[in-house]
């Protein structure tokens, strides 16, 4: 038996073993916050998998991780998908924020802070965008002026993520407005539990609030928390971004299961509502745009494992953007697919008027999924990054 062989059986062994029922199957999976209280079998396969250094496998072992290489880490993902294992952590802290350390940061940065993602002990906000710098990132204004061994920060962050349930949030402030404005800027790791940050939830359409508005009055962060260096934000930021991407579409394996793929049903949910004959769908329009989307699924799984297989860094460059926009629109399709399968039943927004609780929740998942393409950088950023860095084109 090769070695290869060798770390599939045991892996499947282990997994079996040790992966409890409450963590198998659909279901939330942690993103380390201290403020939301786990499952017990939630919390069980998080700390047994903390323990084999599974939460960031491809991630060296004095850090948290289990320093697994591309070809086992495949073999990981396959084993846990095969008995419907969830990934034991994930978020901005192990996709994010940890890889973006393990390039940029120095060995007490890492020492710190990785174990911590690795971990599952602190969630991550990220602070990004500002109410008059969203796409045009870099004309933002929140200012970190320094004060002995400490940043003193004021501004304003908006579309922070889950910044209600978050510990930390990794923001882009402006260090130094005197020079350009891709200049001047910095990475900096900034504690929320602290007087002088003030988090509140904006509500979407779909009636959910994962996004935040994060307001700095004062807020102190330390010299030590810089990362990448001081006025080297733009590029450290535009890297962690590429990170972002990455998860987005899938690919990023330097952090938690990014890759793994939920086996689809969308054929078997519209088929309830358009009909069955000799178990295919009745309607012939909706017939095709279903198979049309299935082969679509298939494509970009394969293009997921592809971008894997061939991954040389920690993670992937500019391709990064064409998967993840392809996975989007391919989510975005299933949903539209599956609303117009519904037909009236797709107009419920509660129960009252005698639809499902499984209807209404794909009503507001219909909904809340118009944000992928604009959350980790807009479809026309994308087309962009992709038009100039991949193709080739003159700006």
């Amino acid at each position: 038996m090769s070695e290869i062989q060798e770390f599939r059986a045991e892996t499947r062994a282990w997994l079996s073993e040790n992966c409890p029922p409450g963590a198998r199957g659909p279901g939330p999976v942690p993103i380390g916050s201290k403020s939301i209280k786990l499952d017990s079998d939630v919390r069980l396969w998080l700390d047994r998998m903390v323990e084999r250094g599974w939460t960031v496998p491809t991630w060296p072992r004095e850090y948290g991780g289990a320093a697994l290489t591309n070809v086992e880490y495949s073999i990981l993902i396959d084993e846990m998908t095969r008995i419907s294992a969830r990934p034991p952590l994930t978020g901005r802290g192990v996709n994010y924020i940890g890889p973006t350390i393990l390039e940029y940061g120095t060995e007490d940065q890492k020492t710190r802070w990785l174990p911590i993602c690795a971990g599952g002990e602190g969630a991550w906000a990220m602070g990004y965008s500002e109410p008059g710098a969203g796409s045009d990132l870099a004309s933002l204004q929140t200012k970190a002026v320094r004060e002995g061994d400490n940043y003193v920060i004021n501004g304003r962050k908006t579309w922070t993520s889950d910044a209600m349930y978050c510990d930390f949030i990794f923001a882009l402030v402006r260090t130094s407005p005197e020079k350009s404005r891709y200049d001047g800027i910095s990475l900096m790791l900034i504690d929320l539990h602290q007087e002088g940050v003030d988090v509140t939830p904006i509500p979407l359409i779909s009636g959910a609030s994962p996004f935040c508005e994060t307001l700095f009055q004062n807020a102190i962060a330390s010299a030590g928390d810089v990362i990448g260096g001081v006025d080297n934000g733009w590029t450290v930021g535009k890297r962690l971004l590429q990170f972002e991407r990455s998860t987005h579409a899938g690919i990023n394996i330097s952090g938690s299961q990014g890759g793994r793929s939920e086996v689809s049903n969308l054929p078997e949910l519209v088929a309830k509502y358009v009909g069955m004959q000799a178990s295919k769908i009745a309607d012939p329009a909706i017939r095709s745009r279903t198979i049309a989307h299935e082969m679509n699924s298939h494509a970009q799984k394969i293009t997921q494992r592809r971008a894997i297989a061939e991954l040389s860094s920690r993670a992937p460059g500019f391709t990064s953007s064409a998967v993840k926009l392809t996975n989007a629109l391919n989510l975005q399709e299933a949903d539209e697919l599956l609303m117009q399968a519904m037909g009236n039943c797709a107009h419920h927004w509660n129960t009252e008027g005698g639809a499902t609780e499984a209807e209404v929740a794909a009503v507001k998942k219909w909904l809340y999924n118009k944000s992928l393409t604009i959350a980790g950088g807009t479809k026309e950023v994308q087309l962009n990054i992709i038009a100039k860095r991949v193709l080739g084109l003159p700006d």
